[in-house]
């Protein structure tokens, strides 16, 4: 991929900085999308997880242990409740 290549030929703490300034703003755009109204908060903050996870180690495993419990999670097997009264 061509992309790639020129991504490489950048100097890496130019690189770094880019991944850190973009990564971040959407994990706290996401986390502001937590009190304003507004679209689903998660895509952001796993898309600035993902982005970071391109240069940092410890982004990439934050993202393999959600994309984990992610599929932990199956709201198929939730439990519906019955209401008390009619049993």
């Amino acid at each position: 991929m061509e992309y790639r290549k020129i991504w490489r030929q950048v100097p890496t703490p130019v690189r770094k900085l880019i991944v850190v300034v973009i990564g971040f703003t959407l994990i706290a755009i996401g986390g502001v999308l937590i009190i304003l109204p507004g679209p689903f908060t998660l895509p952001f903050v796993i898309g600035g997880l993902f982005v970071l996870a391109i240069e940092f180690t410890w982004a990439k495993s934050l993202l393999t242990k959600a994309q984990e419990s992610a599929k932990k999670v199956d709201p198929r097997n939730f439990k519906k409740r019955k209401p008390k009264g009619n049993q």
